[in-house]
Parts: C-alpha cells; sequence; structure tokens
C-alpha cells in the first residue's frame, strides 16, 4: 500500500514538473520571438532613419547645386548654352521641390514617415517660405532668361535666390541634426529594451533551474539508484536460470538447424499411405506453387494438375508404398511449364501401426533439357548449315564485286566524262571572243557543280561524312534527304525522342547500312512512294522502324527462298544485326506495305 501509495506521489511530482518545464520553455521562446520582433522594427526604422538623412543632406547639396547654375546661366551669353543650362536648372529644380516634399510630408515607398516630431515640424514650417521663395524666383528667373527680358529683375530675383538658399541651408543643418538626434535616441530606447529583455530571459532560466531541473535532477538520481539495484537482482536472478536453460537451447537450435536445412536445400514432403500430404518443405512448395497450408489436396494433386499425371502418381504410391520407389517423373506445373524430378519415395514407420512416406526429390529439369538440346543439334543437318554459309558467302562475295563495280562505273561514266568534258572546254575557251568565252566559263561553273554534286554521291554511298562526325541520328536524317532527292521518293526521317548519344563506330556504321538496305528495298522492290524511316529510343534500346507503302511480301515464302535475292536480304539483315547483339522485326501486309524494326540494345 505504501508502494503505491508512493508512486503515485511521484508520478504527480513528475507531472508538475513537467508543466512548469513546459511553461518556462514557452515563457523563453515567447520572450525570444517579441525580442526578435521589436529588433527586427528598429532595424527598420534605423534604415528609414538612415535614409531620412541621407536625403536631406543630398537636399542641402541639390540647394547648392541650384544656386550655383542660377549663377553659370546669369552669366551664359551663348543662346544654345543658354538653353542647355535652362533645362539642367529645371530637371534640378524638380529634383530638390519632390525630395522636399517627400521630407515634409512623408513617403509610404521610400519609408518616410507622415507623422513628425513638434520640432520637426516646426523646423519645416519656418524654413517653408524660404523654400517657396527660392522656387517662385527660380522659376520666374527662368522664364525671363527664356525670353531674354527684364535683366535688371534678374539681377534682383538672383539676389533673392542667394539670399534665401543661405538661410534655407542654415534650417536644413538644423532638420538633418534633429533627425540625427531623433535616430540616437531610438537606437538608445532600443538597446535599454534588449537589456530588460535579457534581463527578463536570464530571471526565467534562473528560476527553471532552482525548481525545475535541481527537483528532477534529485528525482533522476534516486531513480537511477533504484534501477541500479534492480539490475542486480536481475542479473543474478539470470545467472540462476541460464544454466538450467542452456542444455534446451542447444537442442532446439540443433533442431532449428536441422528443420533449416531441410526446408531450405532439399525437396521433400510427407505423405500418408492414402496419398494424402503430412507436409511438405518450404522449396518444394515453391517450386510447384503449392500453398502448404491447404490440407486437403493429395500429393498427385500437388505435383501437377494433369489428371492423367495424377493417375500415374497415385499408381505409384498405392502400389510402392511398403517397398519404396525410385524413378524420373515427368510432370506439368500450373503455369504449363514441363518439370522433371529425380525422385525417392521412402516408407517409415512411426508407431507400431502408423506409417508413412517420406519422399525426396531433385529438380533435373535443366539436365533433362540439356540433353535434348544436345540430342536435337546432333539431329539436325550439318550439311544444310554449310551449305547456306556457302551460300552467304558467295552472296557477300557478289555484292562486294557488284558494289565496286557500280562505284567504278559511276566514277568513269559520271565523273569521268565531265572531267573529260570540262576539260576539252577549258582547251577550247578563246579568250579573243569575249562573248563566247564567257558563255562557255557558265557552261563550265555549271559542270563544275555537277562534279562535285557526282563526288558528294559517290562518297556519300561509301561512307557519309556525317556519321563519323555527328553520329547515327545525322547520319539517318541525311541518308533520307539525299535518297529522297536522288530517287524521286518522299522519305522521312522523325527522332522521336530527341536521340543525340553517340555510339560505338562499329554498332553506328551496321546501324547506317541496316538502315541503307531496308529504305533501297523499299525502293527497288516495294514500289512505295512514301518511305517513313522513325528513331527512338530508351533506357536500354534503340529503335529504328522503316514503313514503306509498298506492294508488301510474304515472309514465309520470302525465307523459304534462300536462294533467291530476297530471301538472301532477310538472311544478311538477321546476319548482319546478330553481329552487334540487335534483333530485326518484320511485319509486311500484301498490297498495304512492310514495316521493319531494329533493335540494338545501347
Amino acid at each position: 500500500m505504501k508502494k503505491s501509495v508512493k508512486g503515485s506521489i511521484d508520478t504527480i511530482s513528475f507531472k508538475s514538473l513537467r508543466s512548469l518545464y513546459l511553461f518556462a520553455l514557452l515563457t523563453i521562446a515567447i520572450t525570444v520571438l517579441l525580442s526578435q520582433l521589436l529588433i527586427q522594427y528598429n532595424l527598420n526604422s534605423q534604415l528609414s532613419d538612415s535614409r531620412i538623412i541621407n536625403i536631406s543632406g543630398k537636399q542641402r547639396m541639390l540647394s547648392q547645386k541650384l544656386g550655383k547654375e542660377v549663377l553659370i546661366l546669369n552669366f551664359v551669353a551663348d543662346t544654345t548654352k543658354k538653353k542647355e543650362e535652362i533645362s539642367t536648372i529645371r530637371e534640378t529644380l524638380s529634383l530638390w521641390k519632390t525630395t522636399h516634399y517627400n521630407l515634409e510630408k512623408g513617403n509610404d515607398s521610400l519609408g518616410f514617415p507622415r507623422k513628425k516630431s513638434a520640432t520637426l515640424s516646426e523646423l519645416f514650417r519656418i524654413i517653408k517660405p524660404n523654400f517657396d521663395s527660392i522656387v517662385n524666383a527660380t522659376t520666374l528667373f527662368l522664364e525671363n532668361k527664356k525670353r531674354n527680358i527684364k535683366e535688371s529683375e534678374n539681377q534682383k530675383l538672383v539676389q533673392s535666390i542667394l539670399e534665401n538658399q543661405v538661410v534655407f541651408l542654415s534650417k536644413m543643418n538644423q532638420i538633418v541634426n534633429e533627425y540625427d538626434k531623433e535616430a540616437l535616441e531610438k537606437v538608445t530606447q532600443q538597446s535599454k529594451t534588449e537589456y530588460a529583455i535579457l534581463a527578463f530571459t536570464l530571471l526565467i532560466l534562473l528560476l527553471e533551474f532552482m525548481f525545475i531541473f535541481k527537483p528532477t535532477n534529485q528525482k533522476v538520481e534516486k531513480l537511477i539508484a533504484k534501477l541500479l539495484l534492480s539490475e542486480k537482482k536481475a542479473l543474478k536472478l539470470a545467472y540462476n536460470t541460464e544454466i538450467i536453460s542452456e542444455v534446451k537451447e542447444n537442442s532446439v537450435k540443433e533442431l532449428k538447424s536441422l528443420n533449416y536445412a531441410m526446408e531450405n536445400t532439399l525437396l521433400y514432403c510427407r505423405v500418408a499411405p492414402d496419398g494424402t500430404v503430412i507436409h511438405i518443405g518450404e522449396k518444394f512448395s515453391k517450386l510447384l506453387q503449392y500453398n502448404p497450408f491447404i490440407s486437403d489436396k493429395t500429393f498427385s494433386q500437388v505435383l501437377t494438375p494433369i489428371e492423367k499425371e495424377q493417375v500415374v502418381i497415385d499408381r505409384i504410391i498405392a502400389e510402392k508404398q511398403r517397398s519404396g520407389w525410385q524413378g524420373e517423373l515427368n510432370i506439368t506445373n500450373r503455369k504449363g511449364e514441363s518439370l522433371w524430378l529425380d525422385l525417392s519415395m521412402v516408407p517409415v514407420t512411426i508407431k507400431k501401426d502408423e506409417s508413412e512416406l517420406l519422399i525426396i526429390c531433385f529438380d533435373i529439369t535443366e539436365r533433362k533439357k540439356a540433353e535434348q538440346e544436345v540430342e536435337r543439334l546432333n539431329t539436325e543437318n550439318v550439311t544444310d548449315k554449310i551449305n547456306q554459309q556457302k551460300i552467304i558467302s558467295s552472296k557477300i562475295v557478289e555484292n562486294q564485286e557488284n558494289e565496286q563495280n557500280r562505284i567504278a562505273r559511276e566514277i568513269h561514266d559520271g565523273i569521268g566524262q565531265m572531267l573529260t568534258g570540262l576539260k576539252f572546254s577549258l582547251e577550247s575557251i578563246n579568250l579573243d571572243d569575249k562573248e563566247k568565252s564567257a558563255q562557255k566559263i557558265d557552261y563550265l561553273k555549271k559542270l563544275s557543280l555537277d562534279i562535285i554534286k557526282g563526288v558528294r554521291t559517290a562518297t556519300f554511298n561509301l561512307m557519309p561524312p556525317e556519321l563519323s562526325d555527328h553520329g547515327i541520328n545525322s547520319a539517318l536524317a541525311k541518308l533520307a534527304q539525299e535518297l529522297s532527292k536522288l530517287t524521286g521518293k518522299n522519305i522521312l526521317f522523325y527522332n522521336k525522342t530527341n536521340f543525340d548519344q553517340r555510339l560505338d563506330s562499329l554498332i553506328e556504321i551496321n546501324i547506317y547500312r541496316l538502315t541503307q538496305e531496308a529504305i533501297n528495298n523499299a525502293i527497288k522492290y516495294a514500289d512505295s512512294t512514301h518511305i517513313i524511316v522513325q528513331l527512338s529510343h530508351s533506357d536500354s534500346i534503340l529503335s529504328i522502324t522503316i514503313d514503306d507503302n509498298g506492294k508488301g511480301f510474304d515472309i514465309n515464302e520470302a525465307e523459304k527462298k534462300r536462294n533467291s535475292e530476297s530471301g538472301m536480304g532477310l538472311l544478311f539483315m538477321k546476319e548482319r544485326i546478330q553481329y552487334i547483339n540487335g534483333r530485326v522485326f518484320i511485319n509486311s501486309i500484301l498490297g498495304e506495305g512492310t514495316r521493319i524494326t531494329f533493335n540494338i540494345p545501347i
């Protein structure tokens, strides 16, 4: 009973200390917040005060500047210079008036207060007549100077401006001093306020230490002493029980290790004589995708959903449950995949009249697949492979010869003949006949352009400079543009995903040749009028699609005709794309067109 009462008293004390602690923290936080708000307000006020003092000093400078400019204008005789001086004085006067009105009446945008102290209001009232006199005299002086009249009056106006200026400057000095005095008073008041807030904060901290931290520290020390005593008792009790539980713990560890090894390394299952599952290992259930908590399934139903296979397994269990059985089973899992199991069935006697079957399996699916693959490869026609390689080699050599002959014909028949014509035309120019010479020179210019175009076409077909300089994107765009010009077909290129990466040079040249081959096939065999080349990419795949509106073809028939030009063309595409670890997809519909897609890993 005493312990209960003491515990409730401790709880009440801690609650009280916690409330006081939160109150002290809240008070300090409010004090700090208020001090910061006050400091920020005073800082803003000081900024406004410093700006006002600066503007007041500027107002004195403007007054002096105005007087100097009036004196200068009074002695200027040049008309042009007089106009410039009048314009300058007007600007100075306008700025001076605006500044004075802002100081006198206040300005929110500049931070000038509208309300002023009685001293400042009185000083501005005293200075107003001098200010008005200077403004009126300067305005009248400028009008007279502008009209070149009343020179004698102008002298009086200048004298009035200078006299009032002296008084104005003296009064402005008093205003500036008053502004400075008031700013100093504000700073002094702020300093006193901050000292007061600091003293209040320190007082709060002192009270918190005396009435919160110190009592809390004493209670915590007592609590720690009790905890240490309880810890000693608990250690002694734990030592006594540790020896008793050590043997049991070791046994449990051994059982857990054995169970873990069986669950995660063996494909095993315990089956009743009637074929129902008693327990199935975790690894075995994962392989068969079976929920081990379902207890109404037979072993055959767990292994496979195929009824014929279930009948075979049930027959083996019924016939071999006393003698045991070992062999290979081919089953179909719930995904429709074929699995091969090396299964051993061992009868185990639990009690005198109770027995069960322990079934241990090994997954030999991969081994069986390897054996079947080896058998399939051994039964393939090796001669057909050799003949196919011979055809590919001969076609490669033939294509190389055809390409070399084509390039030679282009150079000989096109560029060669044009160069010969250029030579003869140059030799036949008669400089004495200027009219014919000019005509021949125009012809030679055109012929030179044709030669340049022919050379560019020949070199472009060999290796486009855009490919090595700027990459596959620029090269394919140039290829579509040039082939469109040469063939008259509408060939368009789109970079759908703004691909601009550089790839390995071998990959780029193979992509270029594959695309070139696909476009040439569409031009040569498909009778198409529109061809679209699209480039897109993801994080790991670069995809190039070539669509045409040609007559299309039967892909299966083309692949069967390996000796034909179309069949070999498809074969060459597949060989080349495999060389860079890519894939090609061909979709063609008779009468509608063909789509060829190249996917290359990047």
